[in-house]
């Protein structure tokens, strides 16, 4: 698997500390809360509902410069469309590194 990283937002930040520290927020602020709501409608089965937050998932997985991850999720978003949960033990595993690395900020 992929391993999160900053190469991304260094290369849109360049010199530019505030606005790195401005993205690097961004994410730790959001990505907790768009977790959470995914697993909840995991949870419930609300597969619609997930699929949408997927969809604002795959946001923080391109900031984090997880190109492969990133056609995960839209795979995995698609499949939750047409209501299969199939590839959800992979993205799980990837919301955790994602969850390790936005701590580590």
């Amino acid at each position: 698997m992929e391993e999160p990283n900053l190469n991304y937002i260094n290369d849109l930040a360049g010199n530019d500390d505030a606005f790195r520290a401005l993205l690097i927020g961004v994410i730790k602020k959001e990505l907790p809360t768009e977790i959470s709501e995914y697993k909840d409608n995991i949870a419930a089965q609300n597969l619609t509902a997930a699929a949408n937050n997927v969809h604002k998932l795959k946001h923080k997985i391109s900031v984090m410069g997880m190109e492969k991850s990133y056609y995960l999720a839209e795979t995995f978003e698609n499949n939750l469309k047409e209501n299969s949960t199939q590839l959800e033990a992979e993205f799980a595993a990837l919301l955790l590194a994602m969850q390790g690395f936005a701590a580590s900020l």
